[in-house]
């Protein structure tokens, strides 16, 4: 299983990768893995602020429908325009492709204190 070493990490499964104050964020490999074949991605949450762990969306796979929790505090300033026609690429390419949303995250210092790589890695094994 692939966990990239420039994202952080949360226990309810989303990868948060930070470029300034945008933070771009999906799904693990784990969690698409566990999910199974993802046929729809359902987020209407753009242009709200959110805080850390409010749910932002929800996934469906052919065998559940999961919520997606936000990691951090913010806005939501955009949505993966592929996944309306692609949801698949979640299971794919879950760390590029199919991303899910970006954001204005509110407090930058959160990031740190959010799982490394490793310390996912050992959540999931």
């Amino acid at each position: 299983m692939n966990f990239p070493d420039n994202r952080r990490y949360t226990k309810d499964h989303e990868w948060i990768l930070l470029d300034g104050s945008t933070a771009t964020i999906g799904i693990t490999d784990f969690a698409q893995g566990e999910l199974g074949d993802i046929v729809y991605v359902d987020i209407d949450t753009v242009g709200k602020e959110l805080n850390a762990e409010d749910t932002f969306g929800t996934v469906e796979a052919v065998k559940t429908v999961s919520d997606l929790f936000l990691p951090l505090s913010g806005t939501i300033t955009e949505v993966n325009p592929a996944l309306a026609n692609q949801p698949e690429l979640v299971n794919s390419d879950p760390y590029n492709e199919g991303w899910m949303i970006k954001m204005t995250v509110l407090n930058i210092a959160d990031y740190e204190s959010l799982l490394s790589a490793e310390d996912y890695k050992k959540l999931v094994s």
